[in-house]
């Protein structure tokens, strides 16, 4: 009996590659980096990336920024978060060397698990050998990656390495400004002062909520003030 296949989580292009995750609305990065994955996006940089970062540093939006790019430069790009395929990652991998961007988020999610080691070092190389640009996160640098496979933290600490700083406070004041506008949102410096100061400084938990804050907004037809907030958030 042959044994089934794991279903590898496929995200539709629109919500794989947001329109407000792209390079030009990353906030708060360091000289050279937007600059580094453009070229990367556009097959003109061979050296594969590594973007370590805390949690809310935006790697994913940076991840996802950089696909949106190749694909604008007329590329194949592939954005995979590993892990959401932890134990059968060779399954997931099949056919990314016909790429010409993989993007691989999460790295510090498959740490330990050995055939996914395996598995991604031999990715690696088959991406190399195809030329197929290569852009990797993980919350630790490569030395400190609880990888035990010696040839992967070989080919890992080969990668250039790219820092990334979590935001301060007036840095994701200017993501929620920059997303309200986008939108059309009439959002109180009041209340975006009051929501800073209320909730998590983790930027995935901080830009969930402002999903919910719109979808309230909208359905209210409310501008978005402090009392807004505080009547929301208490019945939620």
């Amino acid at each position: 009996m042959a044994r089934s296949q794991p279903l590898v989580p496929q995200l539709p292009l629109a919500l794989r590659f947001p329109p407000e995750q792209r390079l030009a609305t990353y906030v708060g990065a360091a000289s050279g980096v937007i600059e580094r994955l453009q070229l990367l996006a556009e097959g003109g940089m061979p050296d594969a990336l590594y973007l370590q970062g805390s949690n809310g540093s935006g790697k994913t939006h940076l991840l996802l920024g950089t696909c949106a790019a190749a694909e604008a430069a007329g590329k194949r790009p592939q954005y995979l978060s590993l892990a959401r395929v932890r134990g059968h990652a060779r399954d997931a991998f099949v056919g990314f060397e016909h790429a010409d961007l993989v993007a691989l988020d999460d790295l510090d999610a498959i740490s330990g698990e050995h055939d996914d080691e395996v598995a991604l070092f031999d990715l690696h190389n088959r991406l190399r050998d195809a030329g197929v640009g290569l852009i990797y996160s993980a919350v630790p640098a490569p030395a400190m990656l609880q990888v035990t496979l010696p040839d992967l933290r070989s080919r890992l600490a080969q990668c250039t390495l790219v820092p990334l700083r979590a935001l301060d406070d007036a840095g994701r004041a200017a993501v929620l400004r920059q997303r309200a506008a986008s939108r059309g949102l009439a959002f109180d410096e009041a209340a975006l002062d009051w929501l800073l100061t209320r909730c998590s400084r983790d930027l995935s938990d901080l830009t969930a909520m402002f999903e919910q804050i719109d979808r309230a907004s909208l359905a209210a037809q409310r501008r978005i003030t402090v009392p807004f907030l505080r009547q929301l958030l208490d019945t939620a």
